[in-house]
């Protein structure tokens, strides 16, 4: 077997591509490994501004390996899902723009390592599944908490209890994919993507990406504290300080704002 990522980067962004096709890109342990070493990688390079996953096709990710549930120590089992959670949860933790190239089938652990990036961008091939309850088991990494956040609570019941498997269309429906784009275009609508975000400030955005992650289900005056904290840490910067200049060029000069 060969490694199970393929990783580039190109203008700025590291493309970290799930390369188990055999296995519809699973999960296994030597994955995880891999991906969480990638991501960490990529998240503290300085060189690297953003970072894109996605898969060899037909599929994103099948989830996670069965044969990881050939393991009968129950505490063993545990400890190696709480080590995939947190190597999906990365992509939630890195301060940097992380977008899901989403080309294929995806169900289980890879349908939340596509849910916890920034930007979800889908190929019209993609489908969304949740069959966790076809093995007797239901949804983890995340995969009902996060889906509550994303969706709300009735739309994720729809999904986890009512037998819902999404096409392309519906995904973007239900709010779970950003846009849905021809199969053969979708590297370069994510590349357009990434040239967008690229336009805003990197503080700006680490900053907000952050706040954004905590406020979920906060009251509203507590949301709005966190707000103005991270505005305070913003407004000191000299990136700041250069871009509000600039803006204040721009306004006297009568030309567009960014």
């Amino acid at each position: 077997m060969g490694e199970p990522l393929r990783i580039h980067t190109e203008d700025a962004a590291r493309w970290i591509t799930l390369d188990r096709p055999e296995v519809r890109n699973a999960l296994d342990v030597a994955t995880g490994d891999a991906l969480a070493a990638a991501l960490i990688e990529a998240a503290t390079d300085h060189d690297v501004h953003a970072i894109v996953l996605t898969g060899t096709d037909p599929a994103f990710s099948a989830g996670g390996d069965l044969d990881r549930f050939d393991e009968t120590d129950h505490t063993a089992f545990r400890f190696a899902s709480h080590e995939l959670t947190q190597v999906i949860g990365l992509a939630e933790r890195i301060e940097k723009p992380v977008v899901a190239a989403i080309n294929g089938v995806t169900t289980g652990a890879g349908a939340q390592l596509a849910l916890a990036c920034d930007v979800r961008i889908a190929s019209h091939r993609a489908r969304l599944l949740w069959r966790e309850g076809y093995l007797g088991l239901l949804p983890s990494h995340g995969g009902i908490a996060r889906l509550v956040q994303l969706i709300g609570l009735g739309r994720a019941r729809d999904l986890v209890l009512g037998g819902y498997e999404l096409d392309a269309a519906d995904a973007h429906r239900f709010g779970l994919v950003s846009e849905v784009v021809a199969h053969d275009v979708l590297h370069d609508r994510v590349r357009a993507r990434l040239a967008l975000i690229a336009r805003r400030s990197p503080d700006a955005y680490a900053v907000t990406k952050r706040v954004l992650g905590a406020v979920g289900g906060l009251p509203l005056a507590t949301g709005q504290a966190i707000e103005t904290l991270g505005q305070s840490l913003l407004v000191g910067t000299d990136e700041f300080a250069d871009r509000l200049e600039r803006a204040r060029e721009r306004r006297s000069g009568g030309a567009e704002q960014a």
